[in-house]
């Protein structure tokens, strides 16, 4: 009962969150159900692998019992660790939401709680029409939060986000129905066996449906269109969830997914996505170099190490695996502090672009060490969390295929170019600001916890690693 409760929180609570008028009331209110929700989490953590304690982590309903399809919701490493970056994220974003005055609070944190309570559903799916169902609906109520509070030009965009998921999701559907027809279960480890037994043609077809789903979603190239308008448009608790999550159900689909149902064409066709993955790391990049706005620097950088989590999960390694799960949290971490910091300075500056900022570690030392800790993670320097989930995945991609390998390692160069280019514009260079003021405590409830978690996942990642680890092994026994 306790997985169903850990889903029901933030949906109860943003039900109740709605009829809350006043701001002051519906931003308290969120960040209590964000504190509910991670003592939740933390207590399920603690207890995990505790056999006697098993029964609590599944919740199975027959929602339709005749057609043998469950409401059927479980742990296992991958989805733990998933769980645990959603509810650190949602409640980074939910306080960060009440401490910005954005009008109708109460909608957009009941919207965002909704968000919350669908990706939670999605990663402790065990049906694949449960897993579709929240699939879907994770996206909605991010839709209506950038149509409503977004720029000038977000209704346009997220439409066409809109189109290209929805699209992709199709194909994952018809994939999803064939399989049913044929096993007459929904349930996904049944299903494996099934698709063991399917002719060579069927099995490329679930390979590139249910790719096409999950490619988009993540986005790699080319199929990534939608994204950087949509991440630069969008307010920043937006961008938060959707670089911070949302892109993480892409690369989610390919482990879950993509990898069991679809093995066989990863092995005919995965050096294609793998060689698309590498385009898209480069290209991100070089695109990111040329950039002027702060958030479309780091669009562009999300998606550039999409590509390489796709590179890296598509060698069907113990490394590409663990490598892109690691990465999955390390990123959300990362760059959630990104979009985190770059509101700050655009508060401070009133400025978007790196020529209107600059001098501000003069006044602002603190938003200058806390800065340098994330952008650290997000170039991968030793002994912080990108680098732990980086090098596993270019390991992989080296092991594969070295020349992809070596290509792909130059991701850290560029990201270092673009990144530290950033820096070096808004911490230091003219014009600087003399009445700028440092970092308020409110901001640094958010900002050390998180600069935090980039030190502590880099020098002790193996907590990490070994929860992922079993659920690695297993997966890989599919080669």
């Amino acid at each position: 009962m306790l997985t169903l409760l850990l889903f029901l929180i933030p949906l109860i609570g943003g039900l109740l969150i709605l009829n809350l008028k006043s701001q002051k009331s519906a931003g308290m209110f969120s960040v209590l159900v964000s504190v509910l929700q991670i003592l939740l989490f933390a207590y399920i953590l603690i207890n995990f692998n505790n056999p006697d304690f098993q029964s609590n982590l599944s919740f199975d309903h027959k929602w339709l019992a005749d057609f043998d399809i469950r409401f059927h919701l479980g742990f296992d490493g991958l989805s733990l660790l998933m769980v645990g970056l959603t509810v650190f994220i949602s409640a980074i974003v939910l306080y960060f939401t009440s401490t910005m005055n954005y009008g109708k609070l109460s909608m957009f944190s009941a919207l965002i709680l909704f968000t919350e309570s669908a990706l939670l559903g999605l990663f402790l799916a065990k049906d694949i029409f449960v897993f579709y169902f929240f699939f879907e609906l994770a996206l909605i109520p991010v839709y209506f939060m950038a149509n409503i509070w977004g720029g000038k030009n977000a209704s346009a965009n997220t439409f066409k986000m809109f189109i290209y998921t929805v699209f992709g999701s199709l194909f994952m559907l018809i994939g999803f129905v064939f399989l049913y027809m044929r096993a007459q279960s929904a349930d996904i480890n049944t299903l494996k066996e099934t698709v063991a037994l399917l002719p060579g043609g069927l099995k490329t077809f679930l390979f590139w449906g249910f790719l096409l789903a999950f490619a988009i979603k993540m986005p790699i190239f080319p199929v990534h269109t939608w994204q950087p308008a949509v991440y630069t448009e969008s307010p920043t608790p937006v961008s938060m969830l959707l670089s911070g999550l949302l892109s993480k159900m892409g690369v989610y689909g390919l482990i879950r997914i993509l990898i069991p149902f679809g093995y066989s064409g990863v092995k005919e066709f995965g050096i294609i996505v793998m060689v698309l993955g590498i385009i898209g790391l480069i290209y991100g990049s070089i695109i990111a170099i040329n950039q002027k706005e702060i958030k479309k620097i780091i669009a562009y950088s999300s998606f550039a190490h999409m590509g390489l989590m796709a590179a890296g999960v598509l060698t069907m390694s113990t490394a590409g695996i663990q490598g892109a799960i690691f990465q999955m949290i390390a990123h959300g971490i990362n760059v959630v502090g990104l979009f985190y910091i770059s509101k700050i300075i655009y508060e401070k500056t009133q400025s978007r672009e790196l020529s209107g900022m600059g001098g501000l570690a003069k006044n602002a030392p603190k938003l200058a060490v806390i800065f340098m800790i994330i952008l650290l993670g997000s170039i991968a320097l030793p002994l912080t969390n990108g680098f732990i989930g980086e090098f596993l995945l270019l390991k992989s991609v080296f092991d594969y295929l070295p020349f992809l390998g070596i290509v792909a390692g130059l991701s850290i160069i560029f990201g270092a170019v673009y990144m530290l280019r950033v820096y070096q514009k808004s911490m230091f260079e003219y014009p600087g600001f003399d009445e700028l003021k440092d970092i308020e405590n409110k901001h640094l409830w958010v900002l050390v916890p998180l600069a935090l978690m980039i030190l502590i996942m880099g020098i002790m990642p193996n907590t990490i690693l070994e929860i992922s680890q079993s659920f690695t092994e297993n997966l890989i026994q599919l080669k």
